[in-house]
């Protein structure tokens, strides 16, 4: 081996700077990004109520798929059609080299009829669980795709600068697969959106929310939305006349007292000054007549958690729970717990967040950024953050100064958009990646 010459190290090291430098300062700027996002934000808009318009529901976004190949086609990206199920995956590799990063939109609609008086309001009807539905994107969906499209073309635009390579994942299902089915962001990463070529590094992803004002950037680090686990719990007794109780095991004295059980897992079981948690009972079937006490009754009921290890304490309690109250009747209680839904948290690196943060807090100003609270809802973007570092953030689409009386909250039939808070959410986009992007050159 040669002796360590500081000489030729030092030069070596003055090159990689001056390397590292050059393709920083032929990054996209700050100046031409804006201009951009400006110039696309009406066809953002355009295309955010073609797709309002025409909502499909969770793994029948046919359409919705075909008119986002399309566009990207349009814009030159290579485009895979077809993802679990009916996904878009897109990726534009930039003229200068550089991570890949990822960032996603999710696209299906709900069996929702809409109630807002609009030019392009949904008239779609359909049949969902055996009923005659209208459909509505009352969660935001459409506006997540626009936004995303819309970065799209601002990192076409500026492709020969971009320093790294982008990939586009617009994700079906992402309210829930329907029953027997796979789909959303679980299935995309089990057919290989994080691990096939290119591989990304790390991936973003924002939802609009009406809890916030046009202009706001909502974050947080760590546990920001909660995990989600649908419950069932069967209850076996024996079935006997109601006047003569003794001659039978009653599944539904039983089965009230799990649901009363199942309220302490929460308030005297976990250490909740450690994260938020939530058991809820939402359905109960037992029972077909006054007079008699039937065999079995079904408690349905949802589990979410701010933190993974919190999550898997509460599924262990509520099987513990169940089973015991009802063996202590002589009945049995069969648990079942993330058959239809199995969020994990969705966990924001932190890392990542507080690397990403000067970032945000350029793009919302010191008083439009916001360290919100953990939501208890839940977002299957957590999937891709199981994988790969993730952010996610909240933009807001509530007009400045209106009440949250006139802007109804998500999955609302009434549910609305100030679209002039749209171009945020594209900036957002934006500027994290390549923000991102400049960094990892450093």
């Amino acid at each position: 081996m040669k002796p360590f010459n500081s000489a030729v190290a030092a030069a070596f090291l003055g090159v990689a700077a001056a390397s590292s430098a050059q393709a920083a300062s032929s990054a996209p700027t700050q100046q031409e990004i804006n201009r951009l996002v400006l110039a696309v934000t009406p066809e953002v808009i355009s295309n955010r109520r073609y797709l309002h318009e025409h909502p499909e529901l969770s793994n029948r976004e046919v359409e919705t798929g075909k008119f986002i190949a399309e566009k990207l086609r349009a814009l030159g990206y290579d485009v895979q059609t077809g993802v679990a199920h009916n996904g878009v995956v897109a990726v534009l590799r930039g003229g200068k080299p550089g991570p890949v990063v990822a960032l996603r939109s999710d696209m299906d609609a709900l069996p929702v009829s809409e109630e807002v008086d609009l030019p392009f309001s949904s008239k779609v009807k359909t049949t969902y669980d055996g009923k005659d539905v209208g459909v509505m994107h009352a969660c935001g969906h459409d506006a997540h795709m626009g936004i995303l499209l819309g970065a799209a073309k601002v990192f076409a635009e500026m492709k020969d600068h971009l320093p790294g390579t982008v990939k586009l994942i617009f994700q079906p299902a992402e309210e829930g697969k329907p029953k027997g089915e796979e789909g959303g962001a679980e299935l995309m990463v089990k057919e290989g959106v994080l691990s096939n070529a290119p591989v990304p590094k790390a991936i973003f992803g924002l939802h609009i929310l009406t809890e916030f004002e046009v202009g706001q950037i909502a974050y947080r680090a760590g546990g920001l939305m909660a995990s989600a686990d649908n419950m069932t719990i069967v209850v076996k007794g024996k079935q006997t006349h109601g006047a003569i109780p003794w001659n039978g095991i009653d599944p539904i004295v039983v089965a009230s007292q799990i649901v009363l059980g199942l309220q302490t897992i929460v308030s005297r079981q976990l250490n909740i000054t450690q994260a938020p948690a939530i058991v809820s009972i939402g359905k109960i079937d037992g029972g077909v007549r006054n007079n008699i006490i039937p065999e079995t009754v079904t408690l349905k009921g949802t589990l979410r958690a701010l933190d993974p290890a919190a999550r898997e304490q509460i599924h262990a309690a509520v099987k513990r729970t169940a089973e015991n109250i009802a063996a202590a009747s002589g009945a049995s209680a069969e648990v079942s717990i993330g058959d239809e839904t199995a969020y994990p948290v969705t966990y924001n690196n932190p890392a990542l967040t507080e690397q990403m943060r000067p970032t945000l807090l350029r793009l919302a100003g010191a008083g439009n950024l916001i360290e919100t609270p953990p939501q208890t809802v839940a977002e299957d973007f957590s999937f891709y953050q199981q994988k790969i570092p993730g952010l996610f953030v909240f933009v807001g689409v509530r007009k400045p100064g209106a009440s949250k009386d006139e802007y109804a909250p998500n999955h609302s039939p009434r549910f609305k958009v100030d679209e002039s808070g749209l171009g945020l959410g594209v900036k957002t986009l934006v500027n994290l990646t390549v923000d991102y992007m400049v960094a990892d050159q450093k």
